[in-house]
């Protein structure tokens, strides 16, 4: 049996007995497929470990960056109360398309509002907002922006709430000093800049699953 083999059959043991798909997660991921969307989204295994985190936070609000076709976003949303509020913003048109049709049909579409266009405007715009600080933040986008995704987490949360970056190992590149590709340049000045900020405590898991070699980073907002 290869590695990736058993890494795959260890997700399915765990999705089955820990996260199973139910009937709007397993349609938000057909439709995902049907509209050709890129299969990067999360596994069962850690859609189920976000909507942990998020009880654990006892959050009501949530910013995600990155949604997709919303299947992260159904995990996080699950996680909120009544009255909770999730906005995730995605760059393409047509994945938000999607994303929203699969958030609809969950029965989360007063919870979560998709915004469409660049994240990087989008924040500014969210920010002059002035909305109640986000208790957790999800960043799973474009990972050569992946610091000023972080900056902007910071300036809208408060003390206590947590930031999740995703795939921040890119199957060990992430250690690659010299290496110029503007994921691994973006991912790099991200996980330093959790390191040094006096505002953040993080660290950084490596993982193996379905989705390959690679992993997470997440930090606490301090006072």
């Amino acid at each position: 049996m290869s590695e990736s083999q058993l890494w795959d059959d260890v997700d399915d043991y765990f999705t089955t007995h820990l996260a199973r798909d139910d009937e709007a997660l397993e349609a938000a991921l057909r439709d995902s497929e049907a509209a050709e969307l890129p299969r990067v989204n999360v596994t069962a295994p850690q859609g189920k470990f976000l909507q942990l985190l998020a009880q654990l936070q006892g959050a009501r609000t949530i910013l995600e960056i990155g949604t997709l076709g919303g299947y992260s976003t159904i995990w996080l949303a699950r996680a909120l109360p009544a009255d909770g509020r999730l906005i995730s913003l995605e760059y393409n048109p047509r994945h938000a398309e999607v994303a929203t049709r699969n958030i609809a049909r969950a029965g989360l579409d007063k919870l979560v509002e998709v915004r469409v266009g660049a994240a990087l405007e989008s924040l500014p715009q969210l920010a002059d907002e002035n909305p109640a600080p986000f208790d957790l933040v999800f960043i799973d986008a474009d990972k050569a922006n992946n610091p000023h995704y972080v900056e902007w987490a910071l300036k809208l949360t408060s003390v206590g709430s947590l930031i999740v970056v995703d795939n921040v190992v890119r199957g060990g590149r992430v250690a690659d000093a010299d290496s110029t590709a503007p994921d691994i340049q973006g991912t790099r000045t991200a996980i330093e800049l959790i390191g040094r900020h006096p505002r953040l405590s993080g660290t950084a898991i490596q993982t193996v699953g379905s989705k390959g070699y690679d992993g997470f980073a997440m930090a606490r907002v301090l006072a």
